[in-house]
C-alpha cells in the first residue's frame, strides 16, 4: 500500500493516529484499538488536551499493558501546522472531531497533501461535498484515500447494499430498498452534527451544486437514490418513512463507481417504524427539530442537552441494537438481506471506525486515491473484518 501513496510512508512513525480520542466515541474507539489492534500496529492517540490524553492512556493500559507507552499527540482542530505534522507522521488518520463542517476540513487538507489515508464519522453532506470539491484532486495526486462516513453513517447501508447487489445477477438493472430500525439513542456528536446541518440548508445546497459542477458525468450507466414516499411495506411488516440522511448519497456514489451495480441502479432509504402513531408523528418531530435548529438560542439549548462527549452507560448500550433490512431485485431474482449488530451510535460506530482504519492500514484494498466510499475503498475486506467482530451480514430469503 505504501508504494501507492507516495514514497516514505512505510518509514512513518505510526500506522494509525486516532484524532479526537478523548471524546466519548473517541474513547470507545481507542479502547477498541487497545483490545483488537494487532501487536505490530504502531498507533497513537491525539487531541487538544495533553492532560486528557494522559488520563485516557492510563485507562488503555489497564486493557493492554503495552499501552503504557502509547504515544500522545497534542493538536487542535484549527492548528494547520500541528495537523500537517500529524498527517505526515502516520499512514492513516481516523478522526471523531465534529461537527466536521466546523472542525474537520483542516485535517482533510493535511491528509490530502501528505498522501495519508483518512477516515471519519461524518454524516454531513455539506462537509463531504465541500471536501470533494477542494481536496479530491490533490488526494488523487498523492494517493490519499479520503473515506468519509465510516460509522453507522454509512457503513451498514453502503456495505449492506454492496452485499445485496452481489446476490443479484450481473449486467442487468437493479433496485434495492433499505429499511433501518433500532432502539438506540443518538450520540451527542450525531445530534450536534444534525442540528448544524439543519441550520445550514443554504450552504448544504450550495455545496451539492458545486460538487455537481466538478464531478464527472456517468456515461453509459445510471445510478440514483430518490427520496421515496411514506408507505406500509408488507415485506418488512413496518411503516416505511423516507430518511433524508447521507446514507443514500453514499450508496449512489458507490453505485456510480462500481460497474457491479449494473447499467441502471436505484436505491431508496427508509426508517422502518412498527407503530402507526409513531409513523404519523415522526415527520412532525423532524419538522419541529428543523425549525428549532434555525434559532441560534434553541439550537444551543438542544446541543447542551445532548453534548458531544456525553453518552449512555455500558448497560444501556448493551441493550441497544440495529437492523437494516434490504430488498433487492433484478434479472428475475428477488433477495432479502440483513445487516445487524449492537449499539449503533456508540459501540458499533467505534468498531466500524477502528476497523476501517485497520483495514486501510493493513489490508489489500483499492489502489489510488481521492474521495472514496467505504464500499469502493475497502469493500469485502472491511465487510469481513466486521463479520469477524460480530456485525452480521446475512441472506434472509431468495425468491
Amino acid at each position: 500500500m505504501d508504494s501507492q501513496n507516495g514514497t516514505g510512508r512505510a518509514q512513518r512513525p505510526y500506522d494509525i493516529v486516532l484524532f479526537g480520542a478523548t471524546g466519548f466515541v473517541g474513547q470507545l474507539t481507542a479502547e477498541y484499538l487497545a483490545r483488537y489492534a494487532p501487536g505490530d500496529c504502531r498507533w497513537a492517540i491525539a487531541g487538544r488536551s495533553l492532560a486528557k490524553l494522559e488520563r485516557l492512556r492510563e485507562r488503555l493500559a489497564a486493557i493492554d499493558p503495552s499501552c503504557v507507552d502509547l504515544p500522545l499527540i497534542e493538536a487542535d482542530a484549527d492548528d494547520a501546522r500541528a495537523l500537517r505534522e500529524l498527517a505526515e507522521s502516520t499512514r492513516v488518520v481516523a478522526t471523531t472531531v465534529g461537527p466536521y463542517v466546523l472542525y474537520g476540513e483542516t485535517l482533510v487538507a493535511a491528509c490530502a497533501e501528505a498522501g495519508t489515508d483518512y477516515a471519519d464519522l461524518t454524516g454531513e453532506p455539506e462537509f463531504v461535498d465541500a471536501t470533494f470539491v477542494r481536496h479530491d484532486a490533490r488526494a488523487r495526486e498523492t494517493g490519499a484515500r479520503l473515506v468519509h462516513a465510516c460509522g453507522f453513517d454509512s457503513v451498514p447501508h453502503d456495505l449492506g447494499v454492496w452485499y445485496t447487489v452481489r446476490q443479484l445477477p450481473e449486467g442487468v438493472p437493479l433496485t434495492v430498498d433499505g429499511f433501518v430500525s433500532s432502539n438506540a439513542m443518538f450520540s451527542g456528536g450525531t445530534m450536534a452534527s444534525a442540528l448544524t446541518a439543519m441550520a445550514r440548508g443554504r450552504e448544504t445546497l450550495r455545496a451539492a451544486h458545486e460538487r455537481r459542477l466538478h464531478e464527472p458525468r456517468l456515461v453509459g450507466r445510471r445510478a440514483r437514490a430518490p427520496l421515496g414516499a411514506p408507505h406500509f411495506n408488507r415485506e418488512t411488516g413496518a411503516w416505511a418513512l423516507p430518511l433524508p440522511t447521507i446514507d443514500k448519497q453514499i450508496v449512489a456514489r458507490s453505485a456510480r463507481a462500481l460497474e457491479r451495480y449494473g447499467p441502471d441502479f436505484r436505491y431508496r432509504h427508509y426508517a422502518a417504524v412498527a407503530s402507526l402513531p409513531v409513523a404519523l408523528g415522526a415527520p412532525a418531530a423532524v419538522g419541529a427539530g428543523f425549525a428549532l435548529a434555525q434559532i441560534p438560542a434553541a439550537r444551543r439549548w438542544l446541543m447542551s442537552r445532548y453534548a458531544p462527549g456525553d453518552g449512555p452507560s455500558p448497560g444501556r448500550r448493551a441493550k441497544s441494537w440495529f437492523s437494516v433490512r434490504f430488498v433487492g431485485e433484478g434479472g428475475g431474482r428477488r433477495v432479502f438481506t440483513e445487516v445487524s449488530g449492537g449499539d449503533p451510535g456508540y459501540d458499533e460506530t467505534a468498531k466500524m471506525l477502528a476497523e476501517s482504519a485497520l483495514c486501510l492500514a493493513f489490508d489489500e484494498v483499492a489502489p489510488g486515491g481521492g474521495q472514496l466510499t467505504t464500499a469502493v475503498a475497502m469493500g469485502d475486506a472491511l465487510l469481513e473484518r466486521l463479520r469477524v467482530r460480530g456485525v452480521r451480514f446475512r441472506v434472509a430469503a431468495v425468491r
